[in-house]
């Protein structure tokens, strides 16, 4: 059966001459792409629920549509805002780039342009299981020399306008004088050799972690290369792109995320260079203090106005319409005509040519799909999109309070307010389990679009209440007395229809419907009360993970699908058991773009595993850090964790600590900005206050409250903070990172 429909099995597809080389499981499929293998169109990429992925060739494009045919009906995924169709699937590059609204997101800055890369590269063929095809990323900043960076001078930044090669004039007029003085007549001119991207590139900058290293000394016969060809220097390797005439590479995703490629920490010995100087860990710029350093800051960068509003040009020259042709010659962007899509058929070679061919492939690099023969449109302004953001008079911190007939304290926010909801909302849960659906009043006034209501001031509250008469629901189920209600016992789906919640005595969760308030099913699987749940994060419609601590000092995940609710093999089965901790776990979050939990037990460490269950390692903090209570993670791997008596630690997701702090205050709820830079507090003090997350530093504070803060959220578009107070009520603040970064994050 495939597809919900029955087929007769195509056993000559998946036909294996060496045994089984893996298996998947058809319900964990999430996306299917079509891929190129040396530039010929015989690839898939199957993307699975845990977030892995596996890439497989076959023998001919017609073998990759058959077995598409055999695989669920998934497409590409829910996030690009495609069909869950198999002509997804099959479709071209410039079908899916036309097809997505990603660019037009991008343009509205609902994602980062680091997001839009990762998109821009996956639908044209790049991948993390193709080193000849890794992603490809750009050089932002040209000043890797100075004690300090400010990122706020245009001289610091690179013209993303020109290739790599073009950047320095003395060397792009040696490759236009190459170009036009091309006298071989068995290979068509250009100006280098050499591609951007290729496994040999990829393999330099990733030599100093696994599996990477291993891939490198199998390439060059058990040999690290010769010291000063080796990335020792990241101002150094800058300067060789610029000078040497064998050297355009861009970058790799990882130089805006990994610290970890910097350093040495297999302690490999990669030799001395002419000049006397061990190669070791990677030199870093002066402004950079450790890698952490180097990665925050150079991701900045690649978010900053200076790049945002040149990043188009750029995408034109790897993905656009400068990508080949007369375009292309204009703007020095011609490389060997082996990198590009359809410059030979492998199939018309014998076994020999075919080799030869395929080995001169590798070497040369292969060039993206191209997604675009026109202009990439630029990205919107931050000055269009948020002027409020560079006005000089502040806004007002606190934008409405609600106050709810029952003076219970509101102990749990859900703030899903994406505007293509059905019934956008903060869901409100208190301690006396009474929970309602707060209307998310949707500002953008009718007959204005979203970039002209950005202009207009809020005249009216973001939030209507909805908690009297018979929109009141209250779960009056039995919950174990010995259970303090926190806002770890709840959780509410992205769609805003259902809450989940536990504390028990039969050591069940619950779920129950916010429209009817009637519970709708009963989750099993604890030997002992369960204590907390967490969900991840999920598109709208879209499945999540949701995971359960208990007194068993165990976790269950579970798969949860809006139309089926939680769901496996048997509905009260998990889909893993996490083990590891010694006592009651006590709080929880899931990582679902990095495929990982996190999770605190009454005492001892934080723990990491994997989504699929196994234990990565263990978050160890400081002395007097050993009762977590609160955790908070981003999607790029940034962990914050407050232990009791007002204790935080910023973690690396590969374990390292990064910065502590202690505070005075109990805190009770804490929140991590989309992006991981800046921290949200609150406690029993009623302050809020936002922090640096890097290294904890206070960008602001808000006027007090006059009662504890006890829950909170953050509306879609990060403008919102909803908190949830001791004394029944909610507030609503004007938040505004944008303007903080620009009044304490230019200068380094």
């Amino acid at each position: 059966y495939a597809g919900g429909r029955r087929r007769r099995c195509q056993f000559a597809v998946l036909a294996y001459t060496e045994g089984l080389h893996g298996k998947w499981m058809f319900s964990e499929i999430r996306a299917v792409f079509s891929r190129r293998f040396l530039l010929q169109n015989t690839g898939l990429e199957v993307f699975m629920a845990n977030r892995t992925s596996v890439m497989f060739n076959f023998p001919d494009p017609a073998t990759v549509k058959r077995v598409v045919y055999s695989l669920p009906r998934v497409g590409v995924g829910t996030s690009y805002g495609l069909p869950q169709a198999r002509r997804i699937s099959l479709a071209t590059p410039r079908q899916l780039f036309k097809s997505s609204n990603m660019t037009q997101r991008w343009q509205r800055r609902e994602i980062s342009n680091f997001e839009y890369l990762m998109f821009l590269n996956t639908i044209a063929g790049r991948t993390y299981n193709d080193l000849n095809q890794y992603p490809v990323f750009p050089w932002v900043l040209t000043n890797y020399d100075s004690e300090e960076l400010d990122l706020t001078l245009p001289g610091n930044f690179r013209d993303l306008s020109k290739p790599i090669g073009a950047l320095n004039p003395k060397r792009a007029a040696f490759y236009a004088e190459r170009y036009e003085t091309w006298d071989d007549d068995s290979t068509p001119s250009h100006h280098y050799t050499t591609l951007y991207s290729t496994a040999h590139s990829t393999l330099l900058w990733m030599l100093r972690i696994e599996p990477f290293t291993t891939f490198f000394l199998n390439a060059n016969e058990n040999k690290f290369d010769h010291p000063d060809r080796s990335f020792s220097g990241i101002g150094r390797s800058w300067r060789n792109c610029q000078r040497d005439t064998a050297d355009v590479m861009e970058l790799i995703p990882e130089f805006y995320y990994l610290p970890e490629m910097f350093v040495n920490s297999n302690e490999y010995e990669l030799g001395v260079r002419d000049d006397g100087a061990p190669v070791c860990d990677v030199e870093l710029p002066v402004w950079a203090k450790k890698p952490e350093d180097f990665v925050r800051i150079n991701r900045m960068a690649l978010e900053s106005e200076f790049v945002s509003c040149q990043l188009h040009q750029w995408i034109d020259l790897i993905f656009g319409y400068k990508q080949r042709g007369p375009e292309a010659v204009r703007a020095l962007n011609v490389f060997n005509f082996l990198s590009y899509e359809g410059a030979v058929s492998l199939d018309n070679l014998d076994t020999a040519q075919r080799e030869l061919m395929e080995t001169q492939i590798q070497l040369s690099g292969q060039i993206p799909s191209q997604l675009l023969i026109e202009p990439h449109p630029p990205r919107s302004s931050a000055m269009h999109l948020s002027p409020l953001m560079f006005k000089d008079q502040m806004q007002q911190d606190v934008i409405m309070v609600l106050k709810f007939p029952s003076n219970s304290p509101v102990t749990h926010v859900a703030a899903n307010t994406l505007p293509h909801l059905s019934i956008p909302a903060a869901v409100t849960v208190t301690c006396s389990r009474l929970f309602a659906v707060n209307r998310w009043h949707n500002t953008v006034a009718p007959g204005y679009s979203l970039e002209q209501a950005h202009h207009l001031p809020i005249e009216m509250d973001p939030l209507i209440a909805n908690n009297s008469g018979v929109n009141k629901r209250q779960i009056t189920d039995l919950v174990d007395q010995s259970i303090q209600i926190n806002t770890h016992c709840f959780v509410v789906t992205a769609d805003n229809r259902y809450i989940l919640v536990c504390g028990f005595w039969d050591k069940s969760f619950r779920v129950y419907s916010t429209e009817t308030g009637k519970l709708t099913q009963i989750v099993f699987g604890h030997w002992d009360v369960v204590t907390c749940l967490a969900r991840s994060e999920s598109y709208i419609g879209g499945d999540c993970y949701i995971v359960s601590g208990s007194r068993d000092a165990t976790l269950l995940l579970w798969y949860w699908s809006g139309r089926h609710h939680i769901i496996g093999d048997n509905p009260n089965n998990s889909e893993a058991v996490l083990t590891g901790h010694d006592h009651e776990v006590v709080c929880v979050s899931v990582c679902a773009e990095l495929g990982l939990v996190i999770s605190g037990a009454k005492e001892g460490p934080c723990l990491v595993h994997t989504i699929t269950g196994d234990l990565l390692r263990a978050l160890e903090g400081p002395e007097l850090c050993h009762c977590p209570r609160l955790i908070s993670v981003s999607s790029e791997g940034h962990c914050i964790i407050y232990y009791e008596r007002g204790r935080f630690c910023n973690f690396s997701i590969n374990g390292k600590l990064l910065a502590q702090m202690e505070v005075n205050d109990s805190s009770r709820a804490i929140l991590l900005s989309s992006d991981g830079q800046n921290l949200v507090t609150g406690g029993d003090n009623g302050v809020v206050e936002v922090w640096q997350a890097c290294d904890f530093k206070q960008l602001y504070i808000y006027p007090g409250c006059d009662a504890g803060i006890r829950a909170m959220d953050l509306s879609h578009d990060q403008r919102t903070l909803i908190t949830g107070m001791a004394s029944g009520s909610i507030v609503a603040f004007n938040i505004d990172f944008n303007r903080w970064h620009y009044e304490h994050q230019n200068r380094y």
